[in-house]
């Protein structure tokens, strides 16, 4: 293990007072991986808008919208349990350096193909450019993110100091959904979608850049032959862990219920409200403010009744996100959306924090990568969000998403103690 790192695992280990909303980042160590992050958040926040509202404007279609999310979600979803084996083996520097540098070209390949002019509104069939690079784009996050989200708890201190290293990476990811979108709103109405992706290469460059400055961390090596006896054994052990089970169960709810909103936004942006990609991007952008509010937030809280908010946190999205979805009213739009970020930055880092704060240390790479899972599913919901909206509209298919969330968020706080009373 790497002197930087033991050096600030011994230091300061009197108790502190006071809330210490940045105390994380006094680790140099958690810097550099915050620094890798915001190179990878950047490129992953601008390609979600860019991507989404250039295949809307290639085809026209919801349902092709949310096919191409459906696309990226299959690798991530099937390759996840492996991704979560390697973060048990590997050293997870490696594997983020090299999913990085992979990342990177992928947008490049994309940006060279707009560039060229072969991936354009004017060759409407080319847009199975996108759909490959979506594929091969999930296929490095679902072998690469068990290990990015696995590495925290052997960069920060000590367990309870988690939320607060998972609530400041989630503030990183939340200020760049503030910032990231408008400009990426900007950049294809004043020099096209090209651009962007050459912005997000440079931006995936940075991340390797930074992740290559990272000590080595401590490797679990994991008994039997392969790999699909080390899943097995991951879910043996997952199944006896009832409350880890639940909260994973609650999360993916959450998210497929919620998410597949963003993943439709040009539908909302272009037909809705009529906003153009700017509007895009400001919409994205303001979710992104509410979301880093509620970053910061429980950055500073102790860990107390973060099973209920999580839970509650629900009850916020779902609400926000109806509200939203049948509003055709600009301004009360962005002020809803705020809400349904705030709901959302609560969703991500309480699930995160208590999977991770409960999870025994030799099976976290294979716990996480079930947990990452749910951003794959992410696209499912999209999917049958836009099946959906072709029949009745995208403002009842979501809206009906916002309000079954609702529902179940009740229930799940009525008829749910063991999570409902985790610290």
């Amino acid at each position: 293990m790497d002197k930087r790192l033991n050096e600030y695992r011994s230091e300061g280990s009197k108790p502190r007072f006071g809330l210490q909303t940045f105390r994380s980042f006094k680790n140099p160590v958690y810097r550099l991986y915050f620094g890798g992050m915001l190179g990878q958040m950047i490129s992953m926040n601008m390609q979600m808008l860019a991507r989404s509202l250039l295949i809307y404007r290639l085809t026209g279609s919801a349902a092709i919208l949310g096919a191409m999310s459906f696309a990226n979600a299959i690798p991530m979803i099937a390759l996840s349990l492996f991704g979560g084996v390697i973060a048990d083996r590997v050293q997870k520097k490696y594997v983020l350096l090299i999913g990085q540098s992979a990342s990177a070209l992928i947008s490049l390949s994309v940006a060279i193909s707009l560039a060229t002019g072969y991936l354009s509104v004017g060759h409407a069939g080319s847009w199975w450019v996108l759909v490959v690079a979506s594929l091969a784009q999930g296929t490095v996050m679902g072998l690469m993110m068990p290990s990015r989200q696995a590495i925290v708890p052997e960069i920060v201190k000590d367990e309870e100091e988690l939320m607060n290293a998972i609530s400041l990476s989630s503030m990183g990811m939340n200020t760049l959904r503030l910032f990231a979108p408008a400009l990426t709103g900007v950049l294809i109405d004043t020099i096209g979608f090209e651009a962007v992706y050459y912005v997000t290469t440079g931006s995936y460059v940075m991340a390797v850049v930074f992740i290559s400055f990272l000590p080595l961390t401590s490797t679990i090596t994991l008994s039997g032959g392969g790999a699909i006896d080390d899943i097995k054994e991951g879910l043996r052990y997952l199944r006896k862990e009832i409350n880890i089970m639940l909260i994973l169960g609650f999360s993916l709810v959450m998210v497929v219920l919620s998410m597949p909103y963003m993943l439709l936004m040009p539908v909302f942006a272009e037909d809705v409200l009529k906003v153009g990609a700017t509007g895009m991007g400001v919409l994205m952008s303001v979710s992104g403010g509410g979301a880093m509010a509620g970053s910061l937030v429980l950055a500073s809280l102790p860990n107390r009744k973060r099973g209920l908010m999580l839970m509650a946190s629900g009850v916020l999205m779902g609400s926000a996100l109806a509200a939203f979805s049948f509003s055709s009213i600009w301004p009360l739009s962005l002020t809803l959306v705020v809400f349904v970020g705030l709901g959302q930055s609560g969703q991500m880092t309480l699930g995160n924090t208590l999977i991770q704060y409960y999870v025994d240390d030799q099976y976290r790479g294979r716990v996480m990568s079930i947990f990452f899972m749910q951003f794959g599913l992410t696209s499912f919901g999209a999917f049958v969000a836009g099946l959906l909206a072709e029949k009745v509209g995208i403002q009842i298919a979501v809206g009906s998403f916002g309000l079954t969330l609702v529902a179940l968020s009740i229930l799940a706080i009525i008829f749910l103690p063991r999570i409902r009373n985790l610290d």
